[in-house]
């Protein structure tokens, strides 16, 4: 009863479909510290509250901007094997 009480006191956002589908696949791949990043972020909170400045922006820089270089990246180690 406690836990229903904290859950309709705060303005938690709902998830949708691809929102989730974006979080599994970054567990699937190891990337547990972006999932926790994306989470937090498509919860509606804010991951610096949570996450030491330099290493969120650490994850931005390897999840966003460097997700194309990533991406050519397992794209030639799939080729090599």
């Amino acid at each position: 009863m406690y836990q229903e009480d904290i859950y309709n006191s705060q303005n938690v956002k709902k998830i949708n479909n691809e929102q989730v589908d974006q979080i599994i696949k970054s567990i699937i791949a190891g990337k547990y510290s972006w999932a926790c990043v994306l989470l937090l972020r498509y919860s509606g909170y804010n991951p610096i509250d949570y996450i030491p400045y330099r290493t969120y922006i650490r994850l931005l820089k390897n999840n966003c901007l460097g997700g194309k270089n990533q991406e050519s990246r397992n794209d030639t180690q799939e080729v090599l094997i």
